[in-house]
This record gives structure tokens, sequence and C-alpha cells, in this order.
């Protein structure tokens, strides 16, 4: 695997950062990362689907960077996809974020583009917009449900077909939109996000 050499650096400088993780934190991602290692050890896919509200934000970042997170640790047959409870569009601002980190992201156009992502240069291509969590191409039953955000977290204390349903909320960066930090908070999320990402496969092995 040939990481594009700009993702090269920033996971670099994300991995400096794992040992600032809260203790809390880390305790949850440490159940998701035994997922994975179970689904593994079965010889089953551990199939990942990263949830908010309107699949806008927190959720594809999550999505993104657990794809280049496990091919990063070399963790094969981990799946990633996201899901809302209501469908939006993957926002411009998040999507600027993931390349600043160094994604590949090409933008077909349209209200709910398709997007095409990839981490590395072999890499198969990853098609990312916005979506219900039950919709397809996300999985129907066995999956981990991660929840990203607060209001997905209490709209679904439920998830359909879910084997685990682990909280793991971030602060939503569009509060900042419009404002000077805009940029900054959408960076900083995207940083936070990759940096557990990273801890959480560094677990799984």
């Amino acid at each position: 695997m040939a990481v594009y050499p700009r993702l090269e650096r920033y996971i670099g400088h994300a991995l400096e950062n794992i040992d600032g993780i809260p203790d809390e934190r880390k305790r949850a991602l440490g159940r998701i990362s035994a997922f994975v290692a179970a689904k593994r050890a079965e010889g089953k896919a551990a199939e990942l689907v990263f949830i908010c509200t309107h699949n806008s934000r927190r959720s594809q970042m999550g999505q993104l960077w657990a794809a280049a997170a496990a091919a990063h640790f070399k963790i094969d047959g981990v799946l990633a996809y996201s899901g809302g409870t209501e469908a939006t569009a993957f926002n411009p601002r998040a999507v600027a974020a993931m390349r600043k980190a160094g994604f590949v992201i090409e933008n077909p156009g349209g209200d709910n583009p398709r997007y095409q992502v990839t981490f590395d240069e072999n890499g198969s291509v990853i098609e990312c917009f916005s979506k219900r969590y039950s919709d397809p191409p996300n999985p129907a039953s066995g999956f981990a449900a991660l929840m990203t955000c607060s209001d997905a977290d209490e709209a679904c204390p439920v998830v359909v077909g879910a084997s685990l349903r682990v909280p793991i909320p971030y602060e939503d960066p569009k509060s900042a939109d419009g404002k000077s930090d805009e940029s900054d908070r959408y960076d900083a999320r995207c940083l936070q996000i990759g940096t557990e990402l990273l801890y959480l496969f560094s677990q799984a092995s």
C-alpha cells in the first residue's frame, strides 16, 4: 500500500497525539477494537457504520478515517460505512478538511454528490454520499453502530440490526459555519477523529 505522501505525514502527526486521548474515550474505542478483533478471529468482515444526524460531517469523516487507519495498521477485513437519521449531503467544509489531511476527493456535482475518495495509490475508490444509516449500501445486520453525535445517539437508542452500539460523540463543527474560525474547527475535528481511529486500529490486531 502506497498511502499518499501528504496523508502519510498527517497520520504521523496524528499518531503523536494518541497519548492525549482521555481514558474514557479509549475505553469506548476499545470496545470497537474488540469487535473488530473478534470478527477477524471468526473469519468475518468487521462492518462499522458511523452514524450522525445528517450524514454530512462527523460520520463521513469517521468512515474515511476508519478505512485509512485500518489500512495503515494492515488490519484487513474492515468495511467502513456511514449514515444519518436523515440524508442531506457531505458538507463541503468537511470535504475540504479531509482534502487538507491528504485524502484525494473528486466531486461529480449534484445536490447530494457521490464523492469519489482514495487515500493510497493502489486502493479502491470509496464512494461517499449522504444517506440514512439503514439505506444501501450499508449493512443490515451484524455491524457495529458508532454514534458520532449526541443527537443521533438520543434519537436512536436502538439501531436495528446492530451487534454493537457505541456512542463516540464529537462536537459538531457546524457551529463554526460562517465564523472566522470555521476552517480551524473543521481541521480540529478531522484531526481528533483521525487520531482516535488510528488508536482504535492500533489496538485491533
